[in-house]
């Protein structure tokens, strides 16, 4: 049976998308209260469309990080890059001392935050890194 494995960040995935859902709705309801003599023209509501969706593309990058690990290596995805990393080149995972994430050091000291595993999750990171430690040949 394969060993799989996904780390997804907790309290900031939390975070990242209840502030999405936040901005939304007050963004709704202010748009809807505002009195019907203020308007706007077409580049001041396309201007404030582009500022909401870079906001909110920004917070998604937040929350769907994720470390996936399969027998053949680890995928990373931190916002909108993505990595396979096979076993084979992977030398180790660190987390130092207060670093708010883990990285890992594969090929000629190549390094990739994994900003899925966050040390404010606590048990949960160390969990992870016990785990991504072990598995390191």
């Amino acid at each position: 049976m394969p060993d799989l494995r996904t780390f997804r960040p907790g309290g900031s995935r939390i975070v990242a998308y209840g502030v999405s859902v936040l901005l939304i709705v007050l963004s709704t309801i202010i748009g809807v209260a505002l009195p019907s003599y203020v308007t706007f023209t077409p580049f001041e509501l396309a201007t404030l469309a582009a500022i909401l969706i870079t906001v909110l593309a920004l917070l998604h990058a937040v929350g769907r990080s994720v470390v996936r690990v399969s027998d053949e290596g680890v995928e990373v995805v931190n916002g909108y890059s993505r990595r396979f990393v096979p076993w084979s080149d992977i030398k180790g995972f660190a987390m130092n001392e207060g670093a708010p994430w883990p990285t890992m050091v594969y090929g000629d000291d190549e390094r990739v935050i994994l900003f899925a595993i966050q040390r404010s999750d606590g048990p949960y990171a160390r969990e992870a890194m016990t785990y991504l430690r072990g598995r390191v040949t």
